[in-house]
């Protein structure tokens, strides 16, 4: 096993952009308005983007450019940066969870109905198969400890299609590193809505965020989800049947 962390994440160029996306997002949707007011959402906005900024680099290195969930790991600094700022303006873990609910869900939403079909049948494609154990092998080399780890498994065409045990999370760790698990849920949450909006059946039933032993993704290519607010968080018990009521907010 190799660790590589002398190397930047991304570039002082890459991170500008990373910034400029995540602006563009606060600012088509109008939920920080909405919530604080035109003065206020603008100061937050600013915050927001510095808090990103200062964050970007302590994002771990885990193959850059080779390593397609390079992505999603930085995109988690800007979740994070979101919740800090809502908390220093006197909001909750549930307040942001939800505005990154509803920030989410609108950017997917701008992916064109008409090429929904399409990403659908290239992840349940012979070739994205191919590129998913190419993916899962590298995983499992163990290169870098802030890369997530996984197997790749195959559906019975009935149950489910294709699926994924996820036994190590970058997000997870990223996360925990910045004393901030109790994010972590409400991005696993984010999962849902991107099988609801492309149109294909999600299940999960463990997280490592919820403290289980894997995360157990399975997709199915004709099936339906739905994600509604707030979270069902169907995977706080791993596997178990629940033995009392949870709360609606629960934390890990």
């Amino acid at each position: 096993m190799t660790a590589n962390t002398g190397k930047e994440t991304v570039s002082g160029r890459q991170a500008q952009r990373v910034v400029r996306r995540f602006d563009r997002s606060l600012q088509r949707d109008p939920s920080l308005v909405d919530r604080y007011g035109n003065d206020e959402a603008e100061v937050m906005r600013a915050e927001i983007l510095e808090e990103l900024r200062r964050l970007i680099p302590q994002v771990p290195y885990i193959g850059g450019k080779q390593n397609p969930l390079t992505t999603q790991l930085v995109q988690s600094a800007g979740a994070l940066a979101l919740y800090r700022v809502m908390l220093k303006h006197g909001d909750t873990l549930e307040d942001t969870g939800q505005l990154l609910h509803r920030l989410f869900r609108a950017e997917i939403e701008r992916f064109p109905r008409m090429l929904r079909p399409w990403v659908k049948r290239y992840m349940f494609s012979g070739l994205r198969r191919r590129q998913a154990l190419k993916e899962a092998s590298w995983s499992q080399a163990r290169r870098y400890p802030g890369d997530w780890v996984f197997e790749r498994v195959d559906g019975d065409g009935s149950s489910f299609d294709q699926g994924r045990d996820y036994t190590e999370c970058g997000i997870v760790k990223f996360l925990h590193a910045q004393d901030a698990d109790e994010l972590c849920p409400y991005l696993c949450d984010l999962d849902w809505v991107t099988a609801e909006v492309l149109g294909y059946g999600f299940q999960r039933t463990k997280t490592l965020a919820w403290g289980c032993d894997r995360c157990d993704f399975r997709m199915s290519k004709d099936g339906t989800t739905t994600a509604p607010w707030p979270p069902r968080f169907v995977e706080r018990t791993c596997g178990q049947a629940p033995t009392t009521r949870p709360e609606p907010y629960p934390t890990p």
